[in-house]
């Protein structure tokens, strides 16, 4: 067994080269297949994400699968290797690891890569590319990830606004899924934000904006309804979390509208995330009771924050995988020596059948039962040992002294006994 796992990701290659190497969902079985059939990978594994595409494989010859790689996407192969990381043996055993703990992630700690990984390997198990090898090894992975994230806070600490806001959102409500949900804007951040907060399937998802038209594209996405910025002083005591950040000049809630929708709304809490610099929200509203303000300072320091923390549990994941690399080592070398095992069994097993046979014919014959258990335990003993006493007469001295410890310490003999 050859493990070897190679691929390219947001570290090593830029977005323009990942694109020319991914592989849609809807073609990786087909692409698993002409792997095995073009190159001399005997299993295979293909992850294929925005940020990496990798292959893991079982195979004796890597350089086949990497131009495989490039020919199946019709690039040269000069052209993709400087992109590429070869990890061979224990270095793929620990990245695979690595990448399951989120410890390889862009953002440090994050748990969706995991799940790409299962897709990936439930395509290969569906394609009949996964074999003893790569299956042993992700099923550690999975095992490694999921202890790595119980055991430290790898992934408990937000490192992120978006994530940092759905953070904060859920000290004030017990569950997100409880609240309606007001996003002011419909820019980049704003749609980054989103798609936090509607992962956590609130009640109802609005979406105010300048232009109607734009503001019904980000709500479509995300099964919301959208409104324009002119209709905020009847919406907004309709939502519990207001979250906004738009390109405005001037404040798009002041403490009147924010004061009116409260108390239309029995003083019950309102959680508002102000993204925009300049600020959307009059800092006066901050002082209103039953409303949680945040600014994009406020969160700033709650991603530091959960940062800090993750940097310091990425020493405990390290920790692990360390400790988890090698138990999986040792069971590959104990694989690799499963052949040499099962042929000495059938060495052995063939020749107390022909023992055995022989010493059936001369009871067939009469022959005293006693002599001839004599003879095939004598006959059995001789040729049990007639390899290693061979080895070691044909041993020249350089290499005597370490045959005669081996074979001493197989057969448990020693000058003492």
């Amino acid at each position: 067994m050859h493990l070897f796992a190679f691929g390219l990701n947001h570290h090593t290659a830029p977005l323009a080269m990942r694109e020319k190497v991914a592989f849609p969902a809807e073609t990786m079985g087909t692409a698993l297949h002409d792997l095995l059939s073009c190159s001399k990978a005997a299993e295979a594994a293909i992850v294929s994400t925005c940020n990496r595409t990798e292959i893991y494989c079982n195979t004796q010859d890597p350089s086949a699968v990497i131009e495989w790689l490039a020919t199946y996407h019709q690039l040269p192969v000069n052209k993709v290797e400087p992109f590429l990381y070869r990890l061979p043996e224990d270095q793929a055993v620990r990245h695979a690891f690595r990448v399951a703990s989120g410890l390889d992630s862009m953002v440090l700690g994050e748990a969706q890569i995991l799940g790409q990984l299962k897709d990936a390997v439930r395509t290969a198990e569906q394609a009949g590319t996964l074999g003893t090898l790569l299956n042993n090894l992700f099923q550690r992975t999975f095992s490694v990830a999921k202890e790595v994230r119980t055991r430290t806070e790898i992934g408990a600490n937000s490192v992120s606004m978006s994530a940092a806001a759905v953070r904060l959102a859920e000290r004030i409500f017990p569950s997100v899924a409880d609240t309606r949900v007001l996003f002011i804007g419909a820019g980049e951040m704003i749609d980054l934000c989103a798609t936090y907060f509607a992962a956590q399937h609130p009640k109802s998802i609005t979406v105010a904006n300048r232009t109607l038209e734009r503001g019904q594209a980000l709500a479509s996405r995300l099964n919301g309804q959208a409104v324009l910025l002119a209709d905020l002083p009847q919406v907004l005591p309709q939502h519990d979390i207001v979250v906004t950040s738009t390109a405005s000049q001037l404040p798009i809630l002041g403490k009147g509208m924010v004061e009116r929708a409260i108390k239309a709304r029995r003083h019950r809490p309102m959680f508002m995330v102000d993204l925009a610099v300049p600020r959307d929200v009059e800092a006066e509203v901050g002082d209103l009771d039953d409303v949680y303000l945040y600014t994009v300072d406020d969160l700033a320091s709650v991603v530091q924050e959960g940062r800090e923390r993750r940097q310091t549990a990425v020493v405990e994941a390290e920790t692990i995988i360390d400790s988890k690399v090698g138990e999986f080592m040792h069971w590959l070398s104990a694989r690799e020596a499963v052949p040499v095992i099962r042929n000495l069994r059938d060495k052995a097993e063939r020749l107390r059948r022909h023992e055995l046979e022989r010493a059936l014919k001369l009871l067939e014959k009469g022959e005293s039962p006693a002599q001839v258990l004599e003879a095939l335990s004598h006959a059995l003993t001789n040729k049990f040992t007639h390899a290693p006493t061979q080895a070691l007469h044909n041993a020249q001295p350089p290499e005597r002294e370490q045959t005669l410890a081996l074979i001493s310490r197989i057969y448990g003999a020693h000058d003492n006994e």
